[in-house]
């Protein structure tokens, strides 16, 4: 069994110090070196060498000295080593320190006779305490306040030994009258917390006397006060209502500390609506009134717990909750959001909704700080209020298309897919929002905003005057065609000329640029003025945002602009009666698409277009020329439907996640019953009752849980020797969150006693040992158990190895038998997870590193090779299933998991069948760190053959 310690001191096991180093420097009289000596000394002792010898050095030299510093380690000394044999009994050497600490009692410096006091309370021992009852109990009356109250703790310490109260019999009157006494609040609050332990019915006789005087006591009486409290009315629940009104008149303390902890008390002891109200107030109070956020991040945690058991309660108070934006910390506005999100109702929505437009004004009038992600999040929450209840959606759609220009591209996002969906769920906005749309298109600045404002347009303006608009507005942006002149790419060919000015353009020689990697490339450039953010002249823009964007290589872009046409002129067929109009657009269209074409193939831009871009493009280019029913069906009927798809998968994802948060746990039918209702709980809180019963349970079934757990180790055992080496070696390998705990048993499997023998481990990986090896000598044919803790540091494969070293009387030399390796799964350490299709994008756009594995597989079928690829990783599928479904003989997917040390971890599979039935394509894993993507790519790479 191991030793219980009650402490811990970081050591730096580099450099240890010699026992005859140490005991050379206590011996001398140079005290600094005498105190390195002492801390050199405790840290060994407590990292498992045991200085046998240096006791009597310590007697001899180090208890004389009147160095403070020296006696105090002295004391830390004394705590951890071994003052008992074998058997239990004092060591006969431990008589000579009584003397010493009875000197320190009676000290006239009050530090050394208050950290003497501490150090009793640590002390277990009996015999070495009892000498010693007289001079504690005389440090009560001490004129010093440090004294009086180490002695308290020290009395109270005693008290609870087994034999403490033969050794203080009189202990709780004498403190109960020393309470009546005392000024000093700490030494009050430490005579009281004696009594709470050791004599409650003293305590709580005290308590009710001076009920009146509670809330002018000290802060650190009144803790005690509610501690007694709870563990009073767990244990007697009838008495509760004398003293709920202790807790209430404490709820007015000047200490954050009190009120924060008779909030919790309240929450626990009563369930009725007046103190929930009650509890909720005051943690809103310290929401407000509290400037550290770490503070005000628990607080936010108690508020989401009382959300969840009542609800009813939280909604009314959904408006102070608002009120921490205030603060600045994204931190605290996201747990916020978090709990009010999940408040609103029919009869608050409108305040709240209010309350997010007067914080997203100030973003924009720059008044808080890091205005873009809190705009962010700011846009998430209105959109998420306005999808719960249509009926407010109209108050801030149109508010929110003012950051359609902003220049925070993430936030002008979110604002653009918010538009998208409402405009599909609220028809009878879409008009508004339509013509909002056409009239600050040209603000908007990101490729990625302009491509889902152009979807929009092309699917939402469904009148005459509507696609008109919709048109004029695209063909005003983009600029005078073509995008360039003949002369400029003549110019752009012949790199030796000299630069001329054009209508639009500029060219510039071509110049060496240094790439990602180092390397050197040649590229033209264009010059400032064709990339340029657009200029407003005169209230209209001098250098349209689609125009811009095409000239700097953005051909995606321009493939949906050729979309967008198309659907408009199809549409334009529809409600124009006139057909020379229609004639006129289709021109037109074809005339815009044909350009992006020529553009893209010029050698004006540094990169010509990729083959994707030029193929969507070429395709509404042939159905402009060649139009029928078939066509107008799929480009104005099965998009949007297929939109409408999306949707629905959206929301019943969401829907399903709700329905597991809120589903309740049932216990199995075969699980043990706890009929703590029968146990006795005459003084003990309800914690300490459960951990009771629990352990009641196993006794009472010890059979049965131990043969789980015996077949449970037997699964999980590695073998770390073979069964012919003189030292046979299996270990338990147990994975937590942050450590790996190794039970390794060791049998002796010679006849001769192995002496010095030694486990010695070593890692590869973000693995670290957090113990030293220790020496064992194991006797013939028997057998011992080592436990060896390893701390996990990341997410990455590791790998522990090792040898077995030891030395036997015959043989001069030391033995040394190899250890198998054991690997660290990475799976033990990831798990599925749930983001946005947003937040996918962003990540993998920002992640460095990302690992290829080629697929090899002898799966045919592309949704059971998705599966197996699932199942093997253990991540989750962030891809519709309505998106998976069919036979097309591809497959695209995204999956995602993230670490136990909040890593994330992010897979595409992306494959094909092939033409003899196998299938090809790629997994490509991208990670912030080497390790996840290298040892989840090892883990695909063995997994992915298989079937199972």
């Amino acid at each position: 069994m191991e030793k219980s310690c009650s402490l811990l001191v970081h050591f730096d096991k580099g450099t240890p110090a010699l026992a005859s180093e140490i005991k050379e420097a206590l011996d001398g009289n140079d005290v600094p070196a005498k105190i390195d000596a002492m801390k050199n000394a405790v840290m060994l002792l407590l990292n498992g060498e045991t200085l046998p010898h240096l006791f009597i050095t310590i007697v001899r030299y180090v208890l004389p000295s009147e160095d403070h510093t020296v006696q105090k380690l002295l004391l830390l000394y004394l705590e951890i080593i071994d003052k008992t044999d074998g058997k239990g009994r004092v060591l006969p050497e431990m008589i000579l320190i009584c003397q010493n600490l009875r000197n320190n009692l009676q000290h006239p410096n009050e530090y050394i006779r208050g950290v003497t006091l501490r150090f009793l309370c640590r002390l277990n021992e009996v015999e070495i305490i009892e000498p010693l009852i007289p001079s504690i109990m005389s440090n009560l009356e001490h004129r010093h306040p440090y004294v009086r109250k180490n002695a308290i703790l020290a009395v109270m310490s005693i008290y609870k030994l087994p034999q403490g109260e033969q050794l203080l019999v009189d202990a709780p009157e004498t403190i109960e009258r020393f309470l009546l006494t005392e000024q000093d609040p700490s030494a009050k609050r430490n005579a009281f917390l004696m009594l709470f332990n050791c004599a409650q019915d003293r305590a709580i006789n005290y308590l009710l006397t001076n009920v009146d005087r509670v809330p002018d006591w000290g802060e650190l009486m009144q803790m005690v006060v509610l501690e007694l409290i709870r563990k009073v009315c767990r244990m007697n629940k009838g008495e509760k209502g004398k003293y709920i009104r202790i807790i209430i008149s404490l709820l007015n303390a000047p200490s954050a500390a009190v009120v924060y902890e008779c909030a919790g008390t309240l929450v626990s002891l009563s369930s009725a609506p007046t103190a929930i109200r009650a509890a909720a107030t005051t943690y809103c109070q310290l929401l407000l009134s509290q400037s550290d956020n770490n503070v005000k991040l628990i607080v936010l945690d108690r508020l989401n717990e009382l959300k969840s058991s009542h609800k009813d309660i939280m909604v009314d108070m959904i408006m102070d909750v608002l009120r921490a934006l205030s603060s600045p910390n994204l931190d605290i506005q996201r747990k916020t959001f978090d709990i009010v999100l999940e408040l609103i109702t029919p009869r608050n929505v409108n305040e709240v909704v209010l309350t997010l437009k007067k914080e997203v004004t100030k973003t924009q009038s720059g008044e808080l700080e890091k205005n873009g992600e809190y705009c962010r999040i700011l846009i998430q929450a209105i959109h998420s209020c306005a999808i719960k209840f249509p009926e407010v959606a109209s108050t801030v759609v149109h508010l929110l298309m003012d950051f359609l220009g902003d220049s925070n591209v993430a936030s002008a996002m979110d604002v653009v897919v918010f538009v998208r969906e409402i405009i599909e769920t609220n028809p009878k906005l879409r008009v508004s929002i339509v013509t909002r749309l056409l009239d600050t298109f040209y603000q908007i600045r990101g490729a990625r905003v302009c491509s889902c404002s152009l979807w929009i347009i092309g699917e939402y303006c469904l009148s005459l005057s509507e696609v008109e608009n919709g048109i004029s507005t695209i063909k005003q942006c983009l600029g005078d065609l073509p995008f360039f002149s003949v002369s400029e790419e003549e110019e752009a060919a012949d790199s030796t000329k000299k630069p001329q000015l054009t209508n639009s353009t500029t060219i510039s020689s071509r110049r060496p640029a240094i790439l990602a990697d180092g390397t050197y490339a040649t590229q033209s450039a264009a010059s400032e003025t064709a990339f340029s953010p657009p200029t407003v002249v005169q209230g209209s823009l001098a250098t349209g945002n689609l125009r811009s964007l095409l000239l700097a290589g953005d051909f995606f872009l321009g493939a949906v602009v050729a979309c967008t046409l198309t659907k408009l002129v199809l549409r334009l067929e529809e409600v124009q009666p006139s057909k020379v109009e229609v004639s006129k657009a289709s021109t037109s269209a074809l005339l815009i698409m044909v350009s992006i074409l020529q553009l893209g193939q010029s050698s004006v831009l540094p990169q010509p277009i990729d083959n994707d871009s030029y193929d969507r493009i070429a395709i509404c280019v042939r159905l402009l020329c060649n139009t029928g029913d078939a066509i107008r069906t799929i480009w104005l009927k099965s998009c949007h439907e297929s939109f409408v798809q999306m949707l629905l998968d959206k929301q019943l994802r969401e829907t399903e996640e709700i329905k597991a948060k809120a589903q309740i746990s049932h216990l199995q039918p075969d699980d043990l019953i706890d009929f703590y209702h029968l146990k006795s709980r005459k003084g003990m809180s309800q914690l300490e009752l459960e951990d009771e019963v629990q352990d009641d349970l196993k006794r009472a079934t010890g059979e049965f849980v131990k043969d789980a757990d015996d077949a449970n180790k037997l699964n999980h055992i590695v073998q770390l020797t073979g069964f012919s080496d003189p030292v046979y070696a299996e270990a338990y390998v147990t994975i937590h969150q942050y450590d790996i705990v190794m039970d390794v048993t060791v049998i002796n499997r010679t006849k001769q006693t192995l002496q010095n023998l030694c486990l010695k481990l070593a890692t590869m990986g973000d693995l670290k040992l957090v113990e030293r090896p220790q020496n064992y000598t194991l006797a013939p044919e028997s057998s011992k158990q080592i436990k060896a803790n390893i701390k996990v540091s990341s997410t990455e494969t590791g790998v522990i190895f090792g040898n077995i070293d030891y030395e036997t009387s015959n043989v001069l030399e030391r033995t040394v038998v190899v250890l198998n390796d054991i690997h660290i799964d990475i799976m033990d350490y990831i798990s599925p997870a749930v983001c946005g299709d947003a937040a996918f994008k962003t990540m993998w756009a920002e992640f460095e590193w990302e690992n290829k594995v080629a697929v090899n597989t002898t799966i045919i079928d592309e949704k059971e090779f998705l599966d197996h690829i699932i199942k093997s990783t253990n991540m989750k599928c962030l891809t519709a299933p309505s998106a998976l479904e069919g036979g097309c003989g591809f497959l695209a997917a995204n999956l995602y998991a993230k670490s136990v040390f909040g890593e994330d971890a992010l897979v595409n599979v992306s494959i094909e069948k092939r033409e003899d039935g196998k299938l090809n394509g790629y997994i490509r894993i991208r990670s912030k760190t080497q390790g996840i993507a290298l040892s989840l790519g090892d883990k695909i790479t063995l997994k992915q053959k298989g079937g199972s």
